[in-house]
């Protein structure tokens, strides 16, 4: 069996593809405006859109700008709304594969376990997590960093009794109506289910860290003007989409290269001043305190967490957890929580390509290279 990307004779440059998210697709897209169509990519899923196909919690979105969220050679000027959700998002990565005819190139429900570069013969043999060998001259990674989510350790989680999955696996056959869910993590994605499900379920207890820095997010819905204006007048997507790249710029070099800057000192003040508007009780406003400057961390995007965490159903407990007994979350400080269901809202493993071995020249493993970073 010939499990070369491609035997075409006229084309040697067969390259394979790791993933079909954005990056992925976005390789592909170029290499066939480029001419080269011996490329094949390998999707552990049976879609694309990566990450916004895998994630699918309630209220799952993007924190940045659909103008911004978008190929640049694919403007999208139809977008609902200025922070999209993931069925839109989806959708518009599944629109670009099937425009540039990129899912014949697609083998779906295909992981990739290993790859070795075989310098002798100037190629990367690549296998599957079935097994299958497959041969390719360059090898391109575009699998991400948000696809492998984390659990954290926790001493007797083995024996929690109740339901249990991660926020990136959400459980939409689970009921969570008048149960006691707990929460661990409160970062991206919790800040985003959180208002949601405290509104169904009996009680809701947030387990917190730290407390992350909160700005408003600037959502609107795209008017039917705004729509036309973007479909007729090209130019005032491109406008916006470089007004966005300027403005994130300038905020990240403010924040996390430019410490202790009158820009970061200034949108402190306000957004302290926001929380301390927002929250009315007293303990919750010290909770949600953040005990790290601004930029230290991801800040995070929302009009209803703060007020979510205040409903009488919610409660948010900032001690550290000891362990888990059965159906019972046991904080450092000795106090019991009975709960029904557990959510993590622990984020991913970000070690790049951590679940794929890559073995480079002189059999130098890429984990081992990269380690030190």
């Amino acid at each position: 069996m010939n499990n070369q990307i491609s035997s075409n004779p006229e084309q040697n440059l067969e390259i394979a593809i790791i993933g079909a998210g954005i990056s992925g697709l976005c390789m592909a897209i170029n290499l066939k405006k480029a001419g080269i169509t011996t490329f094949k990519i390998f999707e552990k899923a049976d879609n694309v859109g990566g990450t916004w196909h895998d994630n699918t919690y309630p209220g799952c979105g993007c924190d940045t700008a659909s103008i911004l969220y978008s190929f640049s050679f694919e403007p999208k000027s139809d977008w609902t709304r200025n922070y999209p959700k993931q069925p839109e998002i989806l959708q518009y990565l599944e629109h670009c594969a099937d425009k540039y005819d990129i899912r014949k190139h697609i083998t779906f429900n295909t992981e990739i376990s290993s790859a070795f570069f075989e310098s002798e013969k100037n190629i990367w043999r690549i296998y599957n997590a079935s097994g299958e060998e497959f041969y390719a001259n360059i090898l391109v990674s575009g699998c991400g960093q948000l696809n492998q989510p984390k659990i954290p350790h926790l001493d007797g989680l083995e024996t929690f009794s109740g339901t249990q999955f991660h926020s990136a696996r959400w459980n939409h056959e689970h009921d969570l109506n008048d149960e006691t869910v707990a929460v661990i993590g409160t970062g991206a994605s919790a800040i985003q289910f959180i208002p949601i499900i405290a509104q169904q379920v009996k009680k809701l207890i947030v387990f917190q860290r730290s407390a992350p820095w909160v700005m408003p997010k600037l959502d609107f819905k795209f008017t039917t003007f705004i729509q036309w204006l973007g479909k007729n007048v090209p130019l005032t997507l491109r406008l916006y989409r470089w007004l966005l790249y300027l403005v994130h710029e300038y905020f990240v070099v403010y924040l996390t290269i430019k410490q202790n800057s009158i820009f970061g000192k200034i949108l402190s003040a306000f957004l302290n001043f926001q929380r301390e508007r927002i929250i009315k009780n007293e303990s919750l406003k010290s909770i949600m305190q953040p005990n790290y400057e601004i930029g230290c961390k991801r800040v995070l995007i929302s009009n209803d967490y703060y007020q979510a965490l205040q409903l009488p159903n919610v409660e948010v407990v900032a001690d550290g957890i000891k362990g888990i007994n059965q159906n019972q979350i046991i904080t450092k400080d000795g106090t019991e929580y009975p709960v029904d269901t557990l959510i993590f809202a622990t984020g991913f493993d970000t070690v790049l390509l951590s679940s794929i071995k890559i073995v480079g020249l002189n059999n130098q493993l890429l984990q081992e290279k990269w380690q030190d970073g």
